[in-house]
């Protein structure tokens, strides 16, 4: 009896032994089959990856770890790119910009008192050789920060093909070191009738206007060179003269209501004196008016300093067609009644052309003639 019981148990034992290999082995081959399959599908991913991002370039599949400062970490942030991402592609903007600071008031690359000289040959290709940043129609405008201000240079011309080349030569580098926004429109009077400088002013600052937004204006004859780059080139709160000590006059002002030469004012600061004259045939009297036209209309004119306002004038002989004008005298004392009336609102002209060269824009009109003078009694 004891024999048979020791026998069921030993029976019981192999049983259990045998269901434990049993479920061991089954255990066993479900690992193999799943690790089988994770693997099957890893090489399925990278096949299809060199399939649909062939177009990419190869994929480097091994990866050498005897590179110097090479880690496991590396291999994996390196590997990551061979498993399809399961999250879209973002879109890769370029970063956006970030906002030019504000031009200085004084900018840190102004040399002062400059060497003004007429005796060099100056040809216009060597003045767009050193100037390479000014583009087409003589326009420039600071890579490193934001003016306040956008600049129309506008210089009434006819028969000054010479200074004009100074006056480039000189007058980029100038601007340039001043960060200052500008373009440059030369209003060239058409045929051998009288000059008239104030109506071409009248026509610079329409046509520029047509060209860009500006909000200031400078007004400069050709013949006329800065001394100084601290006499900085843009509009103020009054109305600016610039030329204020030219070497004709000795560096003095010749008196205190003289606004020739160089000057400047702000778009609201001109259409509140309705602009130039038109009526001054010849030479003078034009800045007298205008300067009349400014303290009019309640504001002042603002200078540089003495010292910094310092021109030098290229020598020349008065220009055919532009013999003083007799009437000059009598219109400056007539401002009061005549600005309303004569001025940017009254103003009739033609343009012929307009061309844009490398350093300066050229804008050629016709602006008639003057009216016949009265017969003296």
């Amino acid at each position: 009896m004891s024999r048979l019981m020791l026998g069921r148990t030993l029976e019981r034992i192999c049983k259990a032994v045998l269901l434990l290999c049993l479920v061991h082995f089954l255990i066993m081959m479900i690992l193999y089959f799943d690790v089988y399959s994770q693997r099957f599908d890893i090489f399925s991913r990278f096949n299809n990856g060199r399939g649909v991002n062939s177009s990419r370039g190869p994929h480097h599949y091994y990866y050498n770890f005897s590179r110097p400062n090479t880690t496991f970490a590396s291999y994996l942030a390196t590997a990551d790119h061979l498993l399809p991402s399961t999250k879209p592609e973002a879109n890769h903007t370029p970063p956006t910009p970030k906002p030019l600071p504000p031009c200085p008031e004084v900018p840190p690359g102004l040399v002062g008192r400059l060497l003004i000289e007429f005796s060099s040959q100056i040809t216009l290709e060597r003045v767009q050789r050193e100037n390479p940043n000014v583009t087409e129609g003589g326009k420039y405008t600071p890579p490193d920060c934001r003016p306040k201000q956008k600049v129309a240079i506008i210089i009434p011309f006819r028969h000054r093909d010479n200074h004009l080349k100074y006056w480039l030569h000189y007058l980029h580098p100038v601007l340039r070191r001043q960060k200052i926004d500008y373009g440059i429109y030369i209003i060239n009077q058409l045929g051998e009738d009288t000059f008239n400088r104030a109506k071409l002013l009248n026509v610079g600052y329409t046509e520029a206007l047509k060209d860009a937004e500006h909000d200031c204006f400078i007004f400069s004859d050709i013949d006329l060179i800065p001394m100084d780059d601290r006499n900085l080139y843009h509009c103020y709160d009054q109305p600016r003269h610039f030329a204020i000590a030219m070497d004709k006059f000795g560096f003095r002002l010749p008196y205190a209501g003289y606004f020739g030469g160089v000057s400047g004012l702000s778009k609201k600061q001109f259409l509140k004196i309705n602009g130039f004259p038109n009526e001054y045939w010849g030479w003078g009297g034009e800045d007298d008016d205008i300067y009349n036209r400014i303290t009019l209309n309640g504001m002042k004119v603002s200078r540089p300093d003495v010292r910094i306002g310092r021109y030098r004038m290229i020598k020349h002989e008065r220009d055919k067609h532009n013999e003083p004008n007799p009437q000059r005298f009598s219109k400056i004392q007539n401002t009061k009644n005549t600005m309303r009336k004569d001025g940017i609102s009254s103003l009739m002209y033609r343009v012929v052309s307009v061309k844009k060269y490398p350093l300066y824009t050229n804008i050629s009109v016709e602006i008639g003639k003057p009216p016949p003078r009265p017969l003296k009694g």
